[in-house]
């Protein structure tokens, strides 16, 4: 395959169109490629028809690509989207666990789509925006922390395969965001410059999780039905809507007086109880996590400092190691931890390596 020939992720975003235009200007032969994965209005999503996965946004990738001079296409992939991400990302909060879609997506849609799209197209590379960097060794490829700390994206890449890494390129990690969008407006994209950055998640476009499972999960009314908020000791405290609809951690919404700030300690979906505490009551000295997958490391290594984030935005903090069975391994935190939450990743760091990441069990 040619090596200067780069399939090109464009969701019609900044990080995306500038990716496109620094690998034009770096003299890469590119073909650009929307993947459409979710249809708002299709899927009961009336009220924004807008966002990184709406038709506005790929035919403003597709307008990008045009003042380019490169070719564009979009790829179909919404049945396989909701057969995976979405399918998962109910089944975990009904399971009582918090997922995190874009962990998911990375290795499976994302890369996974794209790189097919590239083999047929004789590009030998992808590129995303993702701010993240990457290195390799004689052993490995992995990816390091971005330039701009503030918009590292390396946590949600640890699915990813040795050959989706070594075939990844990722230039904008070695940039600050205000740079790149200095940048667009230097090139004349100013209204580029200035769009609004969606947070939520794709495919839940007003960010209410909970309407989404209520609008989406058959038989839902039937599964789940209100419970209990009860303490550690089990005294009950009041009446809670569904045990899928709370996350560890979780403070505002429980619509509940105690006296004090209430925390979502534990979730008990047999019994259908919230465990509720004080803020130090979800402080924890270990975790347990399942289906490490090495990026750096092909284990979590015992004999040098590591860190790990237990969610996107939290701060590494030093572990270490203290039992493992299979690809299961027992974690101690060198300084105790707030809300380890199942579902969640736990993404392990060497300095600003990423050595490999894992799921949350508890």
């Amino acid at each position: 395959m040619n090596k200067n020939r780069v399939a090109v992720a464009m969701s019609g975003g900044i990080d995306s169109s500038i990716t496109a235009l620094l690998l034009k200007e770096a003299g890469y032969d590119l073909v650009g490629v929307t993947l459409r994965i979710w249809d708002y209005l299709s899927e009961g999503c009336e009220e924004k028809e807008t966002g990184c996965c709406s038709m506005e946004a790929i035919f403003e990738a597709k307008e990008f690509a045009e003042k380019l001079g490169i070719p564009h296409y979009i790829i179909d992939i919404r049945s396989e989207f909701k057969a995976t991400v979405v399918q998962n990302f109910m089944d975990e909060y009904m399971s009582a666990r918090t997922p995190n879609p874009c962990v998911m997506c990375n290795p499976l849609i994302k890369w996974g789509a794209i790189l097919d799209f590239a083999d047929k197209h004789d590009c030998y590379y992808m590129a995303t925006g993702h701010y993240s960097q990457l290195a390799h060794n004689e052993d490995r490829h992995y990816i390091t922390k971005a330039a701009d700390a503030s918009k590292d994206q390396s946590y949600v890449l640890w699915k990813l395969t040795q050959e989706q890494i070594q075939r990844t390129l990722l230039p904008l990690g070695e940039y600050t965001k205000a740079t790149i969008k200095k940048l667009a407006e230097e090139r004349g994209f100013v209204k580029l410059a200035k769009k609004k950055e969606s947070q939520e998640v794709c495919f839940i476009p007003d960010n209410n999780y909970r309407g989404f499972l209520n609008k989406k999960v058959e038989d839902i009314a039937s599964i789940v039905s209100k419970g209990k908020f009860v303490d550690s000791q089990g005294t009950v405290l009041g009446e809670h809507n569904g045990y899928p609809f709370y996350t560890i951690g979780q403070r505002k919404g429980l619509n509940i007086a105690l006296g004090y700030p209430a925390y979502v300690l534990r979730i008990d979906k047999e019994a259908n109880k919230i465990v509720l505490g004080k803020q130090e009551d979800l402080l924890t000295s270990e975790m347990i996590v399942t289906g490490y997958n090495g990026i750096k490391h092909e284990d979590i290594p015992q004999d040098i400092d590591v860190q790990v984030k237990i969610r996107y935005n939290s701060k590494p903090v030093p572990c270490e190691v203290i039992s493992s069975d299979g690809n299961t391994y027992t974690i101690r935190f060198k300084q105790n931890v707030s809300a380890v939450t199942p579902g969640q990743s736990a993404v392990f760091y060497e300095g600003n390596d990423l050595i490999g990441g894992a799921i949350i069990v508890q």
